[in-house]
């Protein structure tokens, strides 16, 4: 294992919550320090790694044992975090009567037991590797769970040139649509 300054427990929660309590706990250390996140969700290690990225931690990487993945990330600095928010959002009702690709990065498995009919299924964590697979003209409604790895998916679109990018908020936990499982 590698050595951590402290040790955050997040085992059986899921997105957003392995970010919320990571936000929390990395304040409490010095600049320079590590802290070891114990998770779960295998939505985490992209999820960390992106938000870590956003607000100037050095995510080091992550090591798995069994089913809880030890993600570790060296604080940055002692300054209150600013944490870019993606400007460009739309509703749940928006994405129903656009024409636009509904992109889900969610993690497979989440897919897999509900989403909106015709979306397409890219994981936050294989989304850079990609890219390719997305049209640059064309619009595209990034939708996750809550809209925290959305959001952070959308950041990553734009930033790789793509223009026409929404945030769908809040996300597939308060669509009342309906949904295909791949079960």
């Amino acid at each position: 294992m590698i050595q951590a300054n402290h040790q955050l427990d997040a085992k059986g929660l899921a997105c957003p919550m392995p970010i919320v309590k990571t936000k929390k706990a990395i304040t409490d250390l010095e600049d320079g320090q590590v802290l070891e996140v114990q998770a779960t969700d295998k939505g985490s290690k992209a999820d960390l790694a992106a938000w870590a990225s956003t607000v100037g931690h050095q995510y080091l990487g992550t090591l798995e044992e069994g089913d809880v993945l030890y993600h570790y990330i060296r604080k940055r600095s002692n300054e209150p975090e600013v944490e870019k928010t993606f400007e460009h959002t739309v509703s749940l009702d928006e994405i129903e009567s656009g024409d636009g690709l509904i992109l889900d990065v969610r993690e497979a498995a989440e897919y897999a037991f509900g989403h909106i009919q015709g979306a397409k299924s890219i994981p936050m964590g294989e989304l850079e590797s990609r890219l390719e697979e997305l049209d640059k003209e064309k619009e595209i409604y990034v939708i996750c769970r809550t809209g925290k790895r959305s959001d952070l998916a959308a950041q990553l679109l734009a930033n790789n040139g793509y223009k026409k990018v929404y945030n769908v908020l809040p996300g597939m936990n308060e669509w009342n649509g309906k949904i295909t499982k791949e079960i």
